[in-house]
């Protein structure tokens, strides 16, 4: 008779070997669209883009993300802000802060 695949000591064996395997973190790119749609719906107003990314220490993620403020016609006098957004290991916006307001039109004096 053969023996079954899904004896315990068959799960005990994959369960050591699911936990021994590093928890990869989420790609960057999904980082960047999930704190966009998050910030996004936090403040009623569209994100654009983000247009810096760094790792944290603590395994999260420092963005700033470009949010259309203001709709203006014509379009380059919309105005945009610049947030900085933390966001945790899994991908969860934690928290965020306007730190630019600017036309769209007008280039950076910084």
């Amino acid at each position: 008779m053969a023996q079954s695949s899904d004896s315990p000591a068959d799960s005990r064996t994959d369960r050591k070997a699911a936990d021994a395997e590093p928890e990869r973190p989420p790609p960057l790119a999904q980082v960047s669209r999930t704190a966009m749609e998050q910030l996004a719906q936090l403040l009623d107003q569209p994100a654009e883009s983000v247009s810096s990314c760094a790792r944290g220490e603590d395994g999260g993620w420092h963005l700033t993300v470009e949010v259309l403020e203001l709709r203006r016609v014509p379009d380059t006098m919309s105005l945009l802000a610049s947030y900085e957004v933390d966001v945790d290991r899994d991908g969860q916006l934690v928290g965020h802060r306007r730190t630019h307001r600017y036309e769209r039109g007008r280039a950076d004096r910084r």
